[in-house]
C-alpha cells in the first residue's frame, strides 16, 4: 500500500471545492468557467487517460453546426423550434472558440462547409431548394445572415466528387485542430489554478458527511463538495439514470494526395459521412449508420465493416480513379442524449452531469460547460461576480 506523504495530502489529494471527472472539452470548459465566475474555487480535474482526452481529441475537428439534411432530419424528430435552439448553441460555442483562442493556437481554418447531395436524399433540385430557402429564412434569427445555405453545383466536376447531383456550401463553418483545442484549453485552466490529474479513474463515489468520497483505481481517495461528471458516454457506468447512448465514431486518415482538389470540411447522408482535408491529405470518418447497434460500444478500437465502409466512400465518390494509402486509423466515444439535447442537470445532490454532446462536443461544449457552472453556482447560492467561495 503506497503511504502518502504529508505534503501530498494537503495539496495534490487535499479536499476540494468542485471535482470534475472527466478532461475533454466539458470538463475544461466547465473548469474554465467556473474560476472565470468564481476565482477562489479549489478546482480539480480527473481524466482516466493519460492525456485528457476522450472524444475531444478523437474526433474529425469540425468547427460545424450541422449539414442542410441533417438539420432537415433533426426538425422531423426534435421539432423545428428545438432544432433552431440546438443551432444556436453550437453557434454560441463556435463564437466562443475564437474569442478565447487565436487561430494560430487551434489552427483553424474558415475554409467553408459543404454537403454532397446524391439522388438517393433529393430527386430533383426544386425539393432541395425549397429545404436550403426554409432553412435559411427559419435560422436567420440566430446565424444573422440572410443566406447560410447555398448552391454550389459549378464546384462538383472542381472537387472531382462522383455520385453527387448537388453540392450545399456553408460559408459559416471550418474546422481546426482537435487535439491544440484540448491543449490550448488545458494551459489556459491550469493558469487560472485549475488542478488535473490524468491517469486516475473514478470507479465510485459516495456521500460523506457534506461532502462526496471518490474512490478512484490508484491508492488514494478525494474529496469534494461538488462533484461535476463530465466523461460523456462513459458516465453510464457511474450514473446510468442519465441514460447516455454511446456512439463510436470511427475515423481514418490518407497518404498525401498530389494536387488536391479541395479545401473545407464536408457532409454527406444526413452527417454520418463527413471528411475534410488536412494540409493534402484527407480525413474521413463516420458510416456509423451502417452498423448501429454495433457502434453503440464503449470499446475502443476500429472494425473492418466500417473502416471498408469509409475507403469504399472514398474510392468510389470523394477520390474517384486516385491512389492512396492509409496511415492512421483511430475511433472516439461520442455520447448520445435522449432528444439530442446535452444532458446539464444536478442529478443527485450536489452532484452534477454534463453530458451527451451528440458528436457536436467542438461546437458545443463551451456553452455546455458555462451552463453547467452557472447552475452548480447558483445550486449553492453563488453569484458569480468573482469573489465567492462554493458552499
Amino acid at each position: 500500500m503506497i503511504q502518502h506523504s504529508i505534503w501530498e495530502l494537503e495539496s495534490f489529494y487535499a479536499p476540494k471545492d468542485v471535482i470534475i471527472a472527466g478532461g475533454g472539452l466539458a470538463g475544461l470548459w466547465s473548469a474554465y468557467y467556473l474560476k472565470l465566475f468564481a476565482p477562489r474555487l479549489k478546482v480539480l480535474i480527473i481524466d482516466k487517460g493519460v492525456i485528457p482526452s476522450g472524444a475531444s481529441t478523437r474526433n474529425a475537428g469540425f468547427a460545424c453546426f450541422g449539414s442542410v439534411t441533417e438539420l432537415i432530419e433533426d426538425a422531423r424528430i426534435m421539432g423545428e423550434n428545438n432544432m433552431r435552439e440546438l443551432v444556436a448553441m453550437r453557434l454560441a460555442g463556435l463564437k466562443r472558440i475564437k474569442k478565447v483562442f487565436t487561430r494560430k493556437e487551434i489552427d483553424f481554418e474558415g475554409y467553408s462547409g459543404y454537403e454532397l447531395i446524391d439522388s438517393n436524399q433529393y430527386a430533383g433540385h426544386n425539393p432541395l431548394m425549397k429545404h436550403i430557402d426554409w432553412l435559411n429564412n427559419y435560422l436567420a434569427p440566430v446565424t444573422g445572415r440572410k443566406e447560410v445555405f447555398s448552391l454550389a453545383d459549378s464546384k462538383i466536376k472542381k472537387f472531382g466528387f462522383r455520385q453527387t447531383n448537388h453540392l450545399v456550401e456553408n460559408r459559416s463553418e471550418g474546422q481546426l485542430h482537435s487535439g491544440k483545442l484540448v491543449q490550448a484549453l488545458l494551459k489556459k485552466v491550469q493558469s487560472m489554478g485549475v488542478m488535473v490529474l490524468t491517469s486516475v479513474e473514478l470507479q465510485a463515489f459516495e456521500e460523506n458527511g457534506s461532502t462526496w468520497l471518490l474512490h478512484t483505481d490508484k491508492e488514494v481517495s478525494l474529496h469534494t463538495k461538488k462533484l461535476l461528471i463530465c466523461s460523456n458516454a462513459f458516465a453510464s457506468l457511474l450514473l446510468p439514470e442519465t441514460a447516455i447512448i454511446p456512439a463510436r465514431g470511427q475515423v481514418l486518415v490518407t497518404s498525401s494526395i498530389p494536387d488536391l482538389p479541395f479545401q473545407g470540411a464536408f457532409h454527406y447522408d444526413k452527417g454520418f459521412y463527413y471528411f475534410r482535408n488536412l494540409g493534402d491529405r484527407i480525413l474521413v470518418g463516420g458510416a456509423r449508420n451502417k452498423a448501429f447497434v454495433e457502434e453503440q460500444t464503449l470499446e475502443s478500437g476500429t472494425s473492418t465493416i466500417i473502416q471498408n465502409e469509409l475507403e469504399r466512400f472514398l474510392r468510389e465518390i470523394v477520390l474517384p480513379g486516385r491512389d492512396f494509402t492509409i496511415t492512421n486509423r483511430w475511433s472516439g466515444i461520442m455520447g448520445m442524449a435522449p432528444g439530442n439535447f446535452p444532458c446539464i442537470e444536478e442529478v443527485r445532490k450536489k452532484c452534477f452531469c454534463a453530458l451527451g454532446m451528440g458528436g457536436m462536443g467542438v461546437s458545443l461544449a463551451a456553452v455546455v460547460g458555462e451552463n453547467a457552472a452557472r447552475m452548480m453556482l447558483e445550486a449553492s447560492d453563488v453569484k458569480v461576480s468573482g469573489e465567492e467561495e462554493i458552499k
